[in-house]
């Protein structure tokens, strides 16, 4: 006989109840806000909850719980909490100066990163510490007020029929493309903007934020997310600052500074001659590259080339080789990959597993020696690692000539303790990176890794077989690895490339949305791919047959003629 569990009639509830990861249950009346059950189940806590993940969808601390729901809260310590909040913090400023400065139009330009914006300022002078201690006290008096900050869903027509009234053409031809007819507006006191992504309810979790004078603009300050209730202290990066300032010429000169003049290239039938522009940037700058180690190749014998994931190491290198070569100079590529100490000295990380991207997973001893040997010219035996054994074997024995430079591409090539033995003279460090400042408009910006993340999709599908969600599970490892290794010493460089394309997103779109598309809805990464599709949504689609086939982008999208090319 089959074992029945009883069943009973029950009343209707006018409740919802909320279970958290941790097993407990909350209940409140039926459209009480997600804010008062977090407030109740985790607030006063150290670190400030932003938002919630409820059943498995991101929602603000606003939306109100309509049935019983499994939700997780999200802090500031999270990477949707900390993108919440910096959106927040940049509405605040953008009322704060309107009500003290309504003539200044403020762009929010680009990320540094000790954590902040860097801002630039139209319409009238930059702010100097005087007016920026006055835009930070109005700040500080908002946010003192816990003023509320409310969305409302608008008809489109009426939301350009706004932001025409303001003079603000860029964002209305932006959103002439739209394909929803609606947008979704913020307001705070007298001020209503469109600001892509979720806000927090009001300004009283706004509490962590500085402004400072920064040439020729200033920098809103934010905590990140590894101590996200301190500001870190701040250091200048002036190859970084140099590179984004850079970029930014280069965005003015094809005339394209935000995501609608990308789109007016593509439907005006502009978009070849940006496309060659901007590779023809590229190259302009890898020559430029090139003849700093030729100026010095009598004394240069190797270059390090360092950068995240997905910054275009590979071709970049490949390319760099190219311009050595005609200039008289052989390059010679040396896998650090081979240098990788046998599988059971590899040192482990936190949770005990291997950790190849530690500098001690490397026989520094052994490269160092190999290094200093080749280029004596000295006939070295190089080793090869098995990585199906976990095994270093002997490799090719080679000799250079006089006339070799060493070409070193990995995630330590910047560190110090890479190359303890070899004189600093000797070297040419290059850190390589897509830093793009194309925004959205000038209070949107598009994420650096976020351009990395959608290339690396890509990528992986094209040459690895993965899926969007099995690439989106390793990013957050990959992104720790890169803050760890990688981002401290990035101005340890000689030289700096932007591997960013002004054009390459509305390439990776068409390429990366059906990937995309393909997450589950029950996936814990659907968060993070629906927010890809949205941001994504914004870009005319462009093909692939107009890029040139050594550029970077083709590492990603295929059809590299340098694929294959060994140097």
């Amino acid at each position: 006989m089959t074992e029945h569990t009883q069943v009973w009639a029950a009343e209707p509830r006018e409740t919802a109840q909320v279970r958290l990861p941790d097993g407990r249950v909350f209940e409140a009346s039926v459209g009480t806000p997600l804010e008062e059950y977090l407030q109740t189940a985790v607030g006063g806590g150290p670190v400030p909850v932003i938002a919630g993940l409820v059943d498995g969808e991101l929602r603000e601390l606003t939306y109100p719980l309509e049935r019983d729901a499994q939700v997780t809260p999200i802090f500031l310590s999270d990477s949707d909490g900390v993108r919440i909040y910096r959106r927040s913090l940049a509405f605040l400023l953008l009322v704060a100066v309107r009500e003290l400065f309504p003539e200044a139009r403020v762009f929010v330009d680009y990320t540094l990163p000790f954590g902040g914006f860097f801002c630039r300022v139209q319409g009238r002078e930059p702010f100097n510490a005087d007016e920026l201690a006055r835009i930070e006290a109005r700040m500080r008096q908002i946010v003192a007020e816990d003023a509320p900050i409310t969305r409302e869903q608008v008809p489109l027509e009426e939301a350009i029929a706004h932001f025409r009234a303001r003079g603000e053409m860029e964002r209305v031809r932006l959103l002439e493309r739209r394909r929803k007819d609606y947008l979704g507006l913020y307001r705070l006191r007298q001020c209503r903007d469109y600001f892509h992504g979720y806000m927090v309810p009001s300004t009283g979790y706004l509490r962590y934020f500085a402004l400072h004078v920064w040439p020729p603009g200033f920098v809103l300050q934010y905590p990140r997310r590894h101590q996200p209730t301190e500001l870190l202290p701040m250091r200048d990066y002036p190859q970084l600052t140099a590179v984004f300032r850079e970029y930014g010429e280069w965005l003015r000169l094809l005339g394209v500074e935000s995501v609608s003049g990308l789109n007016d290239a593509i439907a005006n039938g502009r978009i070849r001659e940006l496309i060659l522009v901007s590779e023809a940037l590229h190259s302009q700058r890898i020559a430029r590259i090139t003849e700093m180690i030729a100026r010095y190749r009598d004394e240069i014998r190797l270059v390090l080339i360092a950068g995240p994931s997905a910054a275009g190491k590979t071709t970049f290198s490949k390319r760099i080789s190219v311009q050595l070569l005609a200039h008289g100079i052989k390059p010679f590529p040396l896998g650090l990959d081979n240098y990788f100490v046998d599988r059971e000295h590899t040192p482990r990380d936190e949770n005990g597993d291997y950790d190849f991207e530690a500098l001690e997973a490397l026989d520094l001893d052994l490269f160092n020696r190999n290094l200093l040997a080749l280029m004596r010219g000295e006939s070295v035996q190089l080793p090869r690692f098995n990585f199906k054994r976990g095994k270093r074997e002997p490799g090719p024995t080679v000799q250079l000539s006089p006339d070799h430079i060493i070409i070193v591409e990995g995630i330590h090539g910047l560190n110090p303790r890479l190359i303890p033995s070899i004189p600093p003279e000797r070297t040419f460090r290059i850190f390589v990176s897509a830093l793009t400042q194309l925004n959205v408009d000038r209070y949107n910006r598009i994420p650096t890794t976020d351009t990395r993340l959608l290339r690396r999709i890509v990528r992986d599908a094209t040459y690895r077989g993965y899926t969007a969600e099995e690439t989106l599970n390793r990013w957050e490892s990959v992104r720790r690895g890169e803050k760890r290794h990688i981002f401290p010493y990035q101005e340890n460089a000689d030289a700096m490339f932007n591997s960013a394309l002004v054009y390459e997103l509305a390439v990776l779109k068409p390429l990366a949305e059906p990937l995309l598309l393909q997450v589950e809805p029950s996936s814990p990464r659907r968060v993070e791919a629906k927010r890809l599709l949205t941001f994504l949504q914004w870009f005319e689609p462009c093909g692939m047959d107009l890029i040139p086939d050594n550029s970077i982008l083709r590492e990603f999208v295929g059809g590299s003629i340098l694929r294959d090319y060994i140097p």
